[in-house]
């Protein structure tokens, strides 16, 4: 009789010892995907930041090109304004 009741305790232990690894892993499994999807919201949220510096810098260098053919053109009309104040002296 004894061995029978061995037997049933080491069945126990086993099942007991199992049942633990299953909710062991499935946890760790919850943890990671847990973890995995707040790192992917972190970076999506740095993806944007990244994006909406380039469309700045985008309007930044239109505004800058802008800038420059103003200068240019301003620099040509005292070009001009020089040549016609020279040719009336």
């Amino acid at each position: 009789m004894k061995d029978g009741n061995t037997m049933n305790d080491i069945i126990i232990v086993a099942l007991i010892s199992f049942l633990g690894t299953l909710v062991g892993t499935f946890g760790g499994i919850v943890a990671s995907g847990k973890l995995t999807n707040y790192r992917l919201t972190e970076l999506e949220k740095k993806v944007e930041r990244h994006n909406s510096l380039l469309e700045r810098m985008a309007l930044v260098e239109q505004s800058i090109n802008s800038a420059n053919k103003q200068i240019e053109l301003i620099k040509e009309e005292i070009g001009h304004d020089k040549y016609q104040k020279s040719d009336y002296s």
